[in-house]
């Protein structure tokens, strides 16, 4: 490695490396660069023709066909065996579950809206329970986090979204953690599911509310079967993981004493992958809380109906004053299970301050307390609803209003200034390019470019996708998207290298910017909208900005673990060759982490597509402006439908596209340089 360094070095080049051939540039290369050239020239000379631009009010046969079998399962919902026999009693048995969490916390049947052991006692048991499987830190969040609840005058929504959660994540344990366990046992099962869950989570959210509410119906169990699809994925990943890790001399020390596989999985196995499970239960919480809140178009209740309502009337003040309920409920649950996980490690008993006995002897004090509480709402009016004289939610609506309105009115020639400048020199042209191009054209070079990233398996894939896009009628629509989403994510990227190369040359940086970045993905995706609509209003722009903001965060860790992994070997003998700073990052680093790029432009395109297409709620448009107006009205149902289908066509083809550059990186083919000593 040290010849490569000494290349890099400003001075001492030797002649013979001076009169080193030029380097040839690689097939990929060719390939892409000529794909370019025959798009450029293509759309000079074509564009504006054979573009398949589809009308808003305007439906295909396909949409007319999908209305027809909406209509039609409607008609027979109540007499077909397969409603009868599988989904009506799957539904009737989610829905009672998630009644009853929230009838506990939320709502009981009464038709009061008070939680069956009132306001008081939902705090007293829900910060008992964090107690019970954290500590006391997180016992205290919880309680003063459910009492700004009702501060703010949305004690019951955030309960309603807390029940939905709960309900989700046990439908999640129950089925998540044997398919891990099954994963982790038995290679061919892992072989079957992995493929399935890489799709899943591939899948934007919006994708799986319409066929969801055509089977199920809108409301609490549509939201909550959606949910425990799109949350299951990371505790199966995460419990197989945990338990295909295990030591092979662990395991051969227990299979010497004769153990069977059943005894090995549920005395060593499962224990020692305890916290890795544990670590799964943070994930698809974290998950389920974001899809509650985007359930809130299926008609789920909660504080995603509040924020969905405010975005559709441009009422930041309200969906800010939401927003900061969601926030503070996603930073209570993923402190909940991440103290949890921290007790499940091994050790951790010995590093408590307490005794194990005081600590039984705490919660059983603590859990008197709280059925004592629980007792007084159930006999007291003012423990069971919230005091109103205590709202302050009012004030902070209106606070937000006159600050966003001050915001509009006093930074108009920034905000203004800065969002057109944007959207008419950068993503009105490239939308154009794409929009505008004959779509056969433009299908031969995306083809192409798939085949120079990943052979003919890849370019197959591709077409296919793109076919199926066609076929569903939604082509412009389609590239609306992928304009939006190619722009977001090329900032992406550029946010990434940046922060990501500072956090990964300095531990510093790390400890300052990584908690900003966890605290930033704990948030789920409608609450990146609100400060934005209050900035640039209800634009694509505004959707763009906030999937950037979004998308940003998983980008930066990757990079900066793809640049602290470089060997300090490495590292040294660059430094040590007289190589600045600036030529160690340009020529030593990134090149050495381009397969930790690839792999971030990757997470980051998938993280945009979600939030582009969540932002048809603030004038996005494209896919999700589709699909949202397919909820809306029935006659575009749909057209609704075949969105999100080619939401998930577009999805697979970038995510393959892009993983296919992360595993085949550019090679530099060799030069005289590299063999002179």
């Amino acid at each position: 490695m040290s010849t490569l360094v000494r290349d890099r070095a400003p001075i001492h080049t030797s002649p013979v490396a001076a009169r080193a051939p030029r380097k040839r540039l690689s097939r990929r290369a060719l390939l892409l660069g000529g794909a370019g050239v025959v798009w450029l020239v293509g759309f000079l000379f074509l564009h504006g023709t054979a573009t398949l631009t589809l009308p808003a009010s305007e439906l295909t046969d396909l949409h007319r066909s999908l209305n027809q079998f909406n209509a039609w399962v409607a008609a027979n919902r109540a007499d077909n065996p397969v409603f009868q026999y599988v989904f009506t009693p799957l539904r009737a048995a989610v829905d009672a579950v998630a009644n009853l969490f929230i009838g506990i916390f939320a709502a009981s049947s009464t038709g009061l809206r008070l939680p069956e052991i009132g306001w008081l006692g939902t705090v007293a048991l829900l910060s008992w329970i964090a107690f019970a499987v954290g500590n006391a830190r997180v016992a205290l969040l919880t309680a003063a986090a459910f009492v700004f609840f009702g501060l703010q005058g949305l004690f019951v929504e955030a309960s309603y979204t807390f029940a939905l959660v709960l309900t989700a994540v046990l439908f999640t344990l129950a089925i998540g953690i044997p398919l891990g366990v099954l994963a982790g046992v038995y290679g061919r099962v892992a072989k079957v599911i992995t493929p399935v869950l890489d799709f899943m989570q591939t899948l934007p959210t919006f994708v799986y509310l319409a066929p969801l509410a055509l089977i199920f119906l809108i409301g609490p169990a549509s939201a909550v079967i959606a949910t425990v699809i799109y949350a299951a994925p990371p505790v199966i990943r995460l419990t197989a993981h945990g338990i295909r890790c295990i030591p092979e001399n662990t395991r051969e020390a227990s299979d010497s004493l004769g153990t069977t596989g059943l005894q090995r999985l549920l005395t060593l196995q499962l224990p020692l992958a305890r916290r890795t499970i544990v670590m799964g239960i943070n994930q698809s919480t974290m998950a389920a809380l974001s899809m509650v809140t985007i359930a809130a178009l299926i008609a789920a209740p909660g504080l995603g109906q509040v924020v969905v309502r405010a975005l559709q009337s441009l009422d930041v003040g309200t969906a800010v004053n939401a927003g900061l309920s969601i926030v503070l409920l996603a930073i209570v649950l993923d402190r909940v299970t991440t103290a949890a996980s921290r007790r499940a490690e091994p050790g951790a008993s010995r590093k408590r301050r307490i005794s194990r006995r005081t600590r039984y002897i705490l919660l059983a004090a603590t859990l008197l307390v709280a059925l004592v509480m629980v007792q007084l709402s159930r006999t007291m009016l003012w423990a069971a609803a919230f005091p109103k004289d205590l709202n302050i939610g009012p004030a902070i609506v209106s606070g937000v209003s006159s600050a966003s309105e001050w915001l509009q009115t006093n930074l108009f020639l920034f905000t203004v200034s800065f969002r057109e400048a944007v959207t008419t020199g950068i993503l009105n042209p490239f939308q154009s390019l794409l929009t505008e191009t004959p779509f056969y054209l433009l299908v031969a070079v995306i083809v192409i470019a798939a085949f120079a990233l990943g052979g003919w398996k890849l370019s197959a894939v591709t077409a296919s996708c793109l076919a199926l896009i066609i076929y569903l009628g939604l082509w412009s629509d389609a590239m609306v998207t992928l304009a939006g989403t190619l722009v977001a994510t090329a900032v992406v990227i550029v946010l990434g290298v940046i922060f990501g190369v500072a956090m990964g040359r300095s531990n510093k940086v790390d400890q300052i910017m990584r908690p900003m970045l966890d605290a930033g993905q704990t948030m789920p995706a409608f609450v990146y909208l609100v400060p934005f609509l209050g900035l640039f209003g209800a634009t694509r722009f505004t959707a763009i900005i906030a999937g950037i903001i979004y998308a940003a965060p998983v980008a930066i860790k990757i990079t900066a673990d793809g640049i602290a992994a470089i060997s300090p070997t490495v590292m040294e003998a660059a430094v040590s060759s007289g190589s600045t700073p600036w030529q160690v990052i340009t020529k030593v680093q990134l090149p050495m982490a381009r397969q930790s790029l690839a792999l971030a432009a990757n997470q980051g395109l998938i993280y945009v597509l979600a939030m582009v297409v969540v932002g048809a709620l603030v004038g996005a448009g494209g896919l999700g402006y589709d699909v949202v107006a397919g909820f809306v009205q029935s006659s575009l149902f749909g057209k609704g439908l075949a969105a999100g289908l080619a939401i998930v066509f577009l999805g697979i083809l970038l995510d393959r596209m892009t993983q296919a550059a992360a595993a085949n990186p550019v090679r530099k083919v060799p030069s005289a340089k590299s063999t002179t000593h």
